[in-house]
């Protein structure tokens, strides 16, 4: 008798959980700053409540779909020629806050990076998947890993965004470790990688002033080190218990776009350490339940794509969290699940649907 399918409840009401705290969460952080500027305090939280359902619908419906299907030639090769060229494509688009970032569609927008993440796991995964007895072998099966993930990143660092071609490299980094690769590769990468780095941070000054905002935020508390401050004042101020939900002063135009990659400060200032840490203990959920899936799962394709999506959500958030605390420089990346976005939102919703789905077939 067929075994009967059975998903992973634990990270299911997880994902659930956060979703809905992050609902009320943006409207905590966003009502005064929807109503001054849209004359609604609802603007931010119809939108998001709009895409949260849009998300779950197609998280149920990845969800009845076998992922050894996505291992397909066809499926795999035309995402990735779709996400190319999107890439390609939004760097043509309108320009907002100073970057070629989103495809406006009417009333809303769609970032192609988050698109391009969970295309480039699948690719990784599968090719990986081929490549499992070769992977160290650099002409076979690093150079094509190398010239796709390369692509990729690079149509990304154009928009400019460096913190999402950050989070993909990541990304790489993660499924190739988890595949086998001999750590000598890792060491040349990151010698290679150097030199770009550099010539990204020091030769372009907003993010060399990040850079220095983030060594001394102080040396210009009005100016490059504002964003900083502020958020840091925000977590400060919650103390243990916060100063209570919607009670929250640095969002009242202070902190810049607190609904979206300033939100977590929001959490800390309301709800204080017992929300900020709550928050942290559910991804933390995330983190062991995805890993949990890809340990079990019966096929090398889905312990690496397993592996991958989670990378990619948790990865995330800890890169937004320590932007917030200033244990990083500021980086334009939203806290999944949680923050405003349609994108963000949709994407993220999309992958848990697919771990879901491998944690159907674990052992």
């Amino acid at each position: 008798m067929a075994r009967q399918l059975e998903s992973d409840k634990v990270l299911f009401a997880a994902v659930v959980v956060l979703v809905l705290f992050g609902a009320v969460m943006v409207f905590s952080a966003s009502a005064v700053l929807a109503a001054d500027r849209y004359g609604s305090s609802y603007y931010f939280l119809v939108r998001q409540v709009a895409w949260a359902s849009l998300g779950l619908a197609a998280m149920v419906a990845i969800l009845n779909v076998d992922y050894r299907r996505l291992a397909k030639p066809p499926v795999v090769f035309t995402a990735l020629a779709v996400q190319l060229v999107l890439l390609v494509g939004v760097l043509f688009s309108a320009r907002s806050h100073n970057a070629h970032r989103w495809f406006h569609l009417g009333p809303a927008t769609f970032q192609p990076a988050e698109f391009s993440k969970i295309v480039l796991v699948i690719f990784l995964a599968y090719f990986l998947d081929l490549r499992r007895e070769t992977v160290n072998d650099w002409k076979h099966s690093l150079a094509p890993i190398a010239l796709v993930s390369g692509m990729s990143i690079a149509l990304v660092v154009m928009e400019p965004d460096l913190g999402t071609s950050l989070a993909l490299a990541l990304i790489v980094a993660a499924m190739l470790f988890t595949a086998g690769l001999r750590l000598s590769y890792f060491v040349y990468a990151l010698l290679a990688a150097l030199p770009v780095l550099y010539l990204l941070t020091f030769h372009v000054s907003y993010r060399y002033n990040r850079l220095l905002a983030f060594l001394n935020p102080y040396a210009d508390p009005l100016g490059k080190g504002f964003q900083i401050i502020q958020s840091t004042i925000a977590v400060g101020t919650g103390g243990i218990g916060g100063v209570g939900l919607m009670e929250g002063k640095q969002k009242l135009f202070f902190l810049p776009e607190p609904q979206t990659d300033f939100i977590y400060a929001v959490i800390g200032e309301e709800l204080g350490m017992v929300g900020a840490v709550a928050v942290l203990a559910v991804f933390a959920v995330i983190l062991w339940r995805g890993l949990r899936a890809a340990a079990r799962c019966p096929t090398e394709f889905g312990r690496l794509l397993a592996t991958g999506l989670t990378v990619m959500l948790v990865g995330q958030a800890l890169v937004n969290i320590s932007v917030v605390m200033g244990l990083t420089p500021t980086k334009g990346i939203p806290l999944p699940f949680i923050s405003y976005g349609g994108s963000s939102l949709l994407m993220s919703l999309f992958a848990v649907g697919i771990l879901l789905n491998i944690s159907q077939h674990s052992n």
